[in-house]
C-alpha cells in the first residue's frame, strides 16, 4: 500500500499510460538487459534539495532513468509525472543506493518529482517524436493476447473480492468477531492479487488499504485495516458497521473502474515487479497486517498475482529472451515453495511466530526473484 502522499497523485490511472512503461525494480540491478533497447540514459540524483535530471531534455522514444540516491535523509524515491500521472518511479532509495525505470515517452512536457525536497518538482522535456519499434508479429500477436487476458483477470478476481468481502462485512455489522476473523484474510487475498490496478485510480486504494500510519486521524481511516484493528486489537465491532458498509461500497467501485482498464505488455511486468515490491517492503517486515499477523496470505496472494502476469506475458517472452523467461519462472516457484510449510489446510501461521532467521530466507528467496523479474518490462516494451 503506497503512502499517501504519493495516492495523492493518481487521479489518473498509471495503468492507462499511452506509452510503455517498463520500470525495473531491483536495486542491485544494473544490467544492461533492464534497459529497453537504444535507449537514451537520462540521469536523476536525489538529494534533500531536490531531484535533477541530467540532461534535462531527451528525444521521444526509450529512455532509461538512472536514479541515485547521493546524500538525501528527508527524500527516498523519484517520479517521473506527466501532469498528474506517474509514468514511472523508483522507491526506497535510503542515502547511497541507486536503481533504474525505462519508459518509452512521447513529446512534451514532465517533472521529476521528489516528495518531501526542497524543491519537490523540477521540469523534464521530451521532444521530437518516437520512431514506430519494428516487432516480430509472433510476439507482437502474444503481447495483445497477453494484455487481453490480464485485463480479464483482474475483471474476474474482483468479481470474487465482491462476494469475499460482502461475507466478511456482513459478520462485522452482525457483531460476530470471530466470524469476522476467520473471513478478513480470504477476503484480501483478492484484493492483494490485482493491488497495483487498485493503486491507480487516486484515493481509492487508500480508502481501502490505508494502514493507521497514513492517515492524519483515526477517525477518518477506513477499509480493511480500520476494521482489522477493530477485531483484533480492539477486540469489538462497535461502530464498524459505517465502516463494513463503505468497504462495500469502495469494492463495488473498484468493480466499475477496472471494467474500463486497458492495458499494456510493459505494464503487465511492472504491475508484478510492484506487487513483489510490496511483499519486500509490508509483507516480509510485518507491518501489513500487524493486528491480525495474516500477513503470508497477503505475501502468497502478491506473488500469485504477479506470477498471472507473468505467466500471461511468457509466451512472448519465450521468444525475446527464453533464458530469462525461465530463470523468473523459476524463482517465482522458490518463492511460494519458500511459504509452504507455513500453510496449514488452508490457512497460515500466525506471522508473528515467524522467527527473523526464517524471514531472512523469504527476503532471499523474493531478492533472488526481483533481479530477474526487473528485466522483463523493458523486453516486452514494443
Amino acid at each position: 500500500m503506497p503512502k499517501i502522499m504519493r495516492t495523492a497523485l493518481r487521479s489518473l490511472p498509471v495503468l492507462v499510460l499511452a506509452t510503455g512503461v517498463a520500470a525495473c525494480a531491483d536495486d542491485k540491478s544494473s544490467s544492461s538487459d533492464s534497459v529497453a533497447a537504444g535507449a537514451a540514459t537520462v540521469t536523476i540524483t536525489v538529494t534533500d534539495d531536490g531531484c535533477t535530471p541530467s540532461p534535462a531534455t531527451a528525444a521521444a522514444g526509450p529512455i532509461n532513468f538512472q536514479v541515485k540516491n547521493s546524500t538525501a535523509t528527508k527524500v527516498s524515491e523519484a517520479e517521473l509525472l506527466r501532469g498528474d500521472t506517474i509514468m514511472g518511479e523508483k522507491e526506497n532509495l535510503t542515502p547511497g543506493l541507486s536503481g533504474s525505470f525505462s519508459l518509452k515517452l512521447e513529446a512534451g512536457k514532465y517533472q521529476v518529482y521528489c516528495p518531501n525536497a526542497k524543491t519537490e518538482k523540477t521540469d523534464f522535456t521530451v521532444s521530437g517524436s518516437a520512431a514506430a519499434a519494428a516487432a516480430d508479429p509472433a510476439v507482437a500477436t502474444a503481447l495483445t493476447d497477453a494484455t487481453t487476458k490480464y485485463q480479464q483477470y483482474v475483471a474476474a478476481e474482483v468479481d470474487k473480492l465482491i462476494p469475499a468481502t460482502r461475507t466478511f462485512t456482513d459478520a462485522v455489522r452482525s457483531g460476530d468477531v470471530d466470524a469476522a476473523k476467520k473471513a478478513f484474510a480470504p477476503a484480501r487475498y483478492y484484493y492483494e492479487e490485482v493491488e497495483p490496478v487498485a493503486e491507480s485510480f487516486g484515493d481509492l486504494d487508500p480508502d481501502l488499504d490505508a494502514r493507521i500510519d497514513d492517515v492524519d486521524n483515526e477517525a477518518s481511516w477506513t477499509g480493511f485495516h480500520r476494521l482489522e484493528k477493530g477485531l483484533w486489537a480492539d477486540r469489538s465491532t462497535k461502530g464498524l458497521a459505517p465502516v463494513a458498509t463503505k468497504l462495500d461500497q469502495d469494492v463495488a467501485k473498484l468493480k466499475t473502474l477496472v471494467a474500463t482498464v486497458k492495458f499494456q505488455p510493459a505494464q503487465l511486468a511492472n504491475g508484478a515487479t510492484e506487487l513483489l515490491n510490496e511483499v519486500a517492503s509490508s509483507k516480509i517486515t510485518g507491518e501489513e497486517d500487524r493486528y491480525s499477523h495474516t500477513d503470508l496470505s497477503d505475501f502468497e496472494a502478491n506473488v500469485s498475482g504477479g506470477q498471472e502476469a507473468f505467466n500471461l506475458l511468457r509466451p512472448a517472452l519465450d521468444k525475446i529472451d527464453p533464458a530469462l523467461s525461465a530463470t523468473v519462472q523459476q524463482q517465482f516457484t522458490a518463492v511460494l515453495d519458500s511459504i509452504k510449510p507455513y500453510k496449514h489446510g488452508d490457512t497460515y501461521v500466525d506471522y508473528s511466530t515467524v522467527k527473523e532467521d526464517q524471514r531472512k530466507v523469504l527476503t532471499q528467496k523474493v531478492d533472488a526473484l526481483a533481479e530477474p523479474l526487473s528485466q522483463v518490462a523493458a523486453k516486452v516494451t514494443l
